[in-house]
């Protein structure tokens, strides 16, 4: 109904520990990977010590989770503490970018395992998204350059610095580009459908004209007028194409955890354009990949101004080149399994030596045992 979606959440996952547990699945493996959700690490260490756990944080959910009433805040206060307690019992942790690391250890002072940076890699594959860019698909060209957003209908990824930024724009250079706004919406998501209303308003505000797709259907028949085109949860090949087409990603939200989709635009030889600060500072090159701005009007105008009309094409190709090889360096899949490979080895190895600790010292407490049991019997 809406409600208790943390305890939903924890439920679903201890139901498929148990699972594991019950039909002795569990036995099959080595190690564990657990991700976003910490609730089952010590009911698999108690009934399965034998196997490792590794657990991969986003970012803390008590960090995310809205308190909107005082009724939330206590309802969230057993949830904060269990999180801290389950996630201390990992054998090591991982964690998403260097960002989510200093949040790590602000949020969770008392966890003493230090937090090993793993960056995720691009999802889809750059292989399969490779390929989806090369297909030609139709859609409304008159020649235009694109700006892209591509983020879900919600407040914090601050979609109307784009739009405002824009609209600048334009009336420096009006009838010369498109602002493309795609990403994820779900009518059942009451802030989806407020946020994309709300930005609807904001484009008649600033004299933008704006359409709305709910598919790649109506999206043929956009008016050429069109400043702003919202595109309401696209499918992924849709996207590759938009990704292919557009000259600049505006990348908003601020204090991002990580990031993908930069990293999805600079697989597609997009540059990127994004918020100073979280992810985005580690994925972005400042001006070899892309721009890093405060979130300021006027400099991310300068930046769209740029971008689309004064780079020469010498420039916009070695940006392409660089961001590619950028993301097969430092964010592919190989690199990220790499990563864990190497985090599941220094498992093994800490759990070697934490047993010929043990080992040594019960070796120590039987020989003392028998010395002093001698001792006595002398």
């Amino acid at each position: 109904m809406g409600r208790f979606s943390i305890l939903c959440a924890i439920l679903r996952q201890l139901h498929l520990s148990l699972t594991l547990l019950l039909t002795n699945e569990i036995s099959k493996y080595d190690y564990i990977f657990i991700d976003q959700l910490s609730a089952a690490i010590p009911l698999l260490r108690f009934f399965s010590p034998a196997t490792k756990i590794l657990f991969y944080c986003h970012f803390p959910d008590y960090l995310l989770a809205a308190r909107t009433s005082f009724t939330k805040s206590l309802y969230r206060i057993p949830f904060d503490w269990f999180e801290g307690f389950t996630t201390g019992l990992a054998d090591t942790i991982a964690v998403n970018s260097a960002f989510t690391k200093s949040v790590f250890a602000t949020a969770f002072p008392r966890i003493r395992l230090v937090p090993k940076v793993v960056y995720p890699c691009v999802t889809p594959t750059i292989t399969s998204l490779s390929k989806a860019i090369d297909n030609d698909l139709p859609f409304p060209n008159d020649g235009r350059k694109i700006i892209l957003s591509i983020n879900r209908f919600e407040r914090k990824k601050n979609i109307d610095l784009a739009i405002t930024s824009y609209s600048l724009l334009t009336r420096i250079q009006r009838c010369q580009s498109r602002l493309v706004i795609a990403g994820g919406y779900d009518t059942r998501v009451s802030e989806n459908v407020t946020y994309h209303s709300d930005l609807v308003v904001l484009c008649e505000k600033l004299g933008l004209k704006s359409a709305t797709s709910r598919n790649f259907i109506s999206s043929l028949s956009v008016p050429e007028d069109t400043d702003v085109l919202f595109l309401l949860s696209i499918p992924a090949t849709l996207k590759a194409y938009l990704l292919k087409t557009a000259s600049l990603l505006v990348y908003t939200p601020a204090r991002e955890h990580f990031g993908i989709v930069p990293l999805e635009a600079m697989i597609a030889g997009v540059p990127v354009l994004a918020h100073n600060s979280g992810g985005p500072l580690e994925t972005i090159e400042e001006g070899k990949t892309g721009w890093l701005r405060p979130a300021d009007d006027e400099q991310w105008t300068a930046v769209m101004r740029m971008a689309l009309f004064e780079l020469e094409e010498k420039a916009i190709v070695e940006m392409a080149t660089r961001g590619r090889e950028r993301v097969l360096e430092l964010f592919s899949k190989e690199k990220m399994a790499e990563r864990l490979d190497g985090e599941f080895d220094e498992i093994s190895d800490k759990r070697s030596i934490r047993g010929l600790v043990w080992t040594v010292l019960a070796g120590l407490g039987v020989v003392i045992g028998l010395g002093t049991a001698f001792a006595l019997r002398s």
